[in-house]
């Protein structure tokens, strides 16, 4: 693992694009099993654009929507909103990663600033879950970002425990979600240079690990564009609750992937 990193190093190659979005707490049970229905029409448009299409409903929809992804869907990934750090026990209230690998999903998002802020969820917590979702075969999507806004090397600083805590403890692939705290659910995004010096600053501290970053807060149409050289995809919020809306960002992340229909 690097231990300077190098913001002006010359950009990566790309690993998969990836799209992923998350229900939060905003749908119903209907709403959702009509969006995931919605979703499964744009699994051809990802496909062709070389696009690993995530999507990340709540815990009560996932048997449902795990069910008609497989059926009608398979190429896209269901996830979860979070898992406990243990398979089984005593643990009220929480949800077993090994009981959402039977379910069906392949991802879990972890350490969402709403979960650190409204939970007290830090770095060693968030790295506790990282490393029991991967023993459990599921891939870590793990949320990152500085609260104020600030220096580029006040957010190196403050993301880089949230990094390496997570890397410490896993040994497959990971996926970072960059969410400067103070940008989400803002009208605008972080500015996209500022994004891409981030993205690259804590790139490098990855070394030769396998992980790719997305960008979230605020993020939607014309975003990717303008990060693309170091940023892979894009965690999504409300903007992308409306299927349609979903496609066109899928449409836009995967540009470069012209060969296939769009149908």
């Amino acid at each position: 693992m690097a231990s300077n990193p190098d913001i002006h190093s010359p950009s990566h190659i790309h690993p998969q694009l990836t799209v992923a979005v998350s229900l939060k707490m905003y749908f119903s049970l209907l709403q959702t099993t009509n969006y995931i229905q919605s979703c499964t029409a744009l699994a051809p448009l990802a496909l062709s654009r070389h696009i690993d299409l995530i999507i990340i409903p709540d815990f009560l929809s996932l048997s449902s929507a795990s069910t008609t992804i497989q059926l009608y869907a398979p190429t896209i990934r269901i996830g979860a909103q979070d898992c406990f750090w243990e398979d089984r026990g005593a643990y009220t209230g929480e949800v077993s990663p090994a009981s959402l690998h039977e379910l069906g999903c392949s991802v879990v998002e972890l350490g969402h600033a709403e979960r650190r802020r409204l939970f007290g969820e830090g770095d060693a917590m968030v790295a506790r879950k990282a490393q029991a979702a991967e023993r459990n075969g599921l891939m870590p999507l793990v949320c990152v970002g500085e609260r104020q806004r600030g220096s580029l090397e006040g957010a190196l600083g403050e993301c880089r425990a949230q990094v390496e805590s997570v890397l410490a403890v896993t040994r497959g692939e990971v996926i970072f979600a960059y969410e400067p705290v103070w940008a989400i659910g803002m009208e605008v995004p972080a500015d996209p240079e500022y994004v891409v010096d981030v993205a690259k600053g804590l790139r490098a501290l990855c070394g030769e690990r396998k992980v790719r970053f997305l960008y979230g807060g605020s993020a939607g149409p014309g975003t990717f564009g303008k990060m693309k050289e170091e940023v892979d995809g894009l965690f999504l919020g409300r903007f992308a609750h409306d299927a349609q809306a979903l496609g066109e960002i899928i449409g836009e992340v995967g540009s470069g992937f012209l060969g296939g229909s769009d149908q």
